[in-house]
């Protein structure tokens, strides 16, 4: 595949003007699918289950069988329009997607088209700096999810090569909702933020309405980006690619970046750009394309015949309105003065996603100060490195066990971080991980006395030092202890002791 010319960002931005749009797809944690009784594997009870356990007839679309709507879903995507600023409508209507899915046994989707569950919203986003950037939103709709191809045979992963495919039915029939914005302008240089931004704001409000995992890297939160560039002063928009299923804030952030540059080399080449879906590479952090797609694409919608229309009653909608959880600019301000952050500290969680697990992780009993530390330094610091989201890595309920172990002296900040290493791959919870690689403190100070006499009759011009008065010295013992110790000791306890056995 041919590498990509791209332009200087800046330079594109001063030829022309970013027009963004988002597609989110979030799927609802209900305890079952959209239209069967088969357990959802988009709520973590039923995550990971063997392929094609958690199936029923009408996903698999066996003849005779009949959809029946989840009721718990409607409400969930009522409460998310509510939260959206949608206005709810009195009464919407499922429909057939006609299309060739091979992961859906019936040949189409059951989506909402022209007369979907909320429309007309807008969303405020909040920037690093504190810029309110408000997105309108067109509408939000419910649908079912396709099930899950896995390509065999091929080097990349991809149907292209493969020699066949898998299918697996258990997301087929995972209750869905899909948010449309419309057409965001005066983005500007600030594009691709405003994309991670945006994300990020609609994650917060799915977990504080508790309708969805939002866990991007299991595809319970997937968003298409579309950019188009048009000159500036034109008014025509123009021509736009969609960038599908993109799996983490930051890939948003780098993909909105990199449409921005390469659709910018080629119209200022005199090229033109393709409507197509683009496929987004994490390893490259490049697009490619996918397929051609016009704004008419045939679909063949029509109204599902074996379902009535959605009517919520009006007291139904205002019940669920009066139960919606604060907005998220104004939860992250309570944060902020709950945990007393300074702004820099609070911004550096907000920046990397991370408020959620914070806030989970002091939840489950962490100072919010050994919280931050952990997300924003050690776990994020491993999941640049593993090309990973750091939620994906560790349980906030994990990260607050092993602050446990240190606050009560069973760890170092030191031995503590081997144990988290040991949490994120796989070795068991913070005390197995201690238990099986022997990390836990010494506490025994017979144990520490021995080594300290030894290093102390091994350096005898240190001991005179310190008889001296002069305390830094111990810096030399403790180095020696620790070593002996192989880490395992408490330094604050060893320079005790030191002082104790050079004052006898």
């Amino acid at each position: 595949m041919a590498k990509d010319k791209l332009m200087d960002f800046d330079k594109a931005l001063e030829l022309f003007e970013p027009v963004l749009g988002f597609e989110i797809h979030v799927e609802l944690n209900t305890e079952t699918k959209m239209f069967s009784a088969a357990a959802n594997p988009a709520n973590s009870a039923h995550h990971g289950a063997e392929p094609n356990t958690l199936v029923a007839p009408v996903d698999m679309g066996l003849p005779g069988s009949l959809p029946v709507v989840n009721e718990t879903a409607v409400r969930y995507s009522i409460s998310l329009g509510l939260a959206l600023g949608c206005s709810i409508a009195p009464s919407s209507r499922f429909a057939r997607k006609n299309y060739f899915y091979p992961d859906l046994g019936k040949n189409y989707q059951i989506s909402q088209y022209d007369e979907p569950i909320a429309f007309e919203g807008q969303v405020d986003v909040e920037l690093a700096d504190g810029t309110i950037v408000t997105v309108p939103i067109e509408r939000a709709h419910m649908e079912e999810d396709a099930g899950k191809l896995t390509h065999m045979g091929g080097s990349t992963g991809r149907i292209q090569g493969a020699e066949f495919s898998l299918v697996d039915y258990n997301r087929a029939g995972v209750p869905l909702v899909e948010i449309v914005t419309k057409p965001i302008f005066g983005a500007e240089h600030r594009a691709p933020e405003i994309a991670k931004a945006y994300i990020a704001t609609i994650r917060d409000i799915v977990i504080a309405l508790g309708i969805s995992e939002a866990r991007m890297e299991r595809g319970n939160l997937r968003c298409d980006a579309n950019v188009s560039l048009r000159p500036r002063g034109q008014e025509k928009l123009g021509t736009r690619t969609e960038t599908k299923n993109v799996n983490s804030m930051r890939s948003v952030e780098r993909a909105v970046r990199y449409e921005i540059q390469r659709q910018a080399a080629i119209l200022a080449a005199g090229g033109t750009i393709t409507q197509e879906t683009r496929h987004w590479h994490e390893d490259t952090g490049t697009t490619s394309p996918g397929r051609p797609k016009s704004d008419a694409d045939d679909y063949r919608y029509f109204p599902e015949p074996d379902l009535l229309p959605v009517v919520p009653a009006p007291e139904l909608i205002e019940h669920l309105r009066a139960a919606l959880p604060e907005p998220p600019a104004a939860r992250r301000r309570r944060l902020k003065a709950d945990w007393g952050f300074t702004d820099l500290e609070f911004q550096d969680v907000v920046n990397g996603g991370l408020l959620a697990e914070v806030e989970a992780t002091v939840a489950a009993g962490a100072a919010p100060a050994s919280a931050r530390k952990w997300w924003t330094g050690e776990i994020t610091r491993i999941a640049n490195a593993r090309a990973a989201e750091p939620a994906a890595l560790i349980e906030p309920a994990s990260v607050a066990h092993l602050q446990k172990l240190v606050d009560d002296g069973s760890l170092t900040d030191k031995l503590a971080r081997q144990v988290l290493e040991g949490v994120i791959d796989g070795e068991g919870s913070p005390q197995e991980v201690v238990d099986a690689r022997g990390l836990a403190v010494v506490s025994d100070d017979g144990a520490l006395i021995a080594a300290i006499d030894e290093a102390l009759a091994s350096q005898p011009d240190v001991l005179a030092k310190i008889r001296d008065g002069k305390v830094q010295a111990a810096g030399a013992i403790i180095g020696a202890v620790m070593k002996a110790m192989k880490g395992q000791a408490d330094a604050a306890r060893v320079r005790e002791l030191i002082l104790e056995r050079a004052a006898q």
